[in-house]
């Protein structure tokens, strides 16, 4: 055991038996584990603290911001002075997702639009 682990197994068990850990909200129940069983051990608590401060892996926030421009796109119009820079920086993020082996069928796709269509008409 590294010495930054028994350090922390002491202050843990110190608590325990000070009481600091009873009455928290949740004692007792079950913990909820994410799946980290993909990521190299020596790594997990560095992704799990990302994770836990809100920060996405490049790829994931490089999806997110494609999304956001493509529905920013959507939103405007072609003669919007905007319009260009917008598309420029939509065409170069998805090319970086391509690179990185992310599939972006999900910004060109219209299934979801065409799916509400039919259950409108019905």
């Amino acid at each position: 055991m590294l010495l930054l682990d028994q350090w922390a197994e002491r202050h843990i068990l110190d608590a325990q038996r000070k009481g600091e850990f009873d009455s928290l909200p949740g004692e007792g129940a079950p913990l909820v584990l994410d799946d980290d069983s993909f990521i190299p051990e020596e790594l997990r608590a560095a992704w799990r603290l990302l994770k836990n401060a809100g920060c996405l892996p490049p790829e994931l926030q490089q999806r997110k911001d494609a999304i956001e421009l493509n529905e920013l796109l959507r939103s405007i119009n072609q003669d919007h002075p905007d319009y260009q820079a917008v598309r420029k920086k939509l065409t170069l993020l998805e090319l970086k997702l391509q690179q990185a082996g992310v599939n972006t069928d999900f910004l060109h796709g219209d299934y979801a639009d065409r799916l509400l269509q039919k259950i409108e008409k019905e």
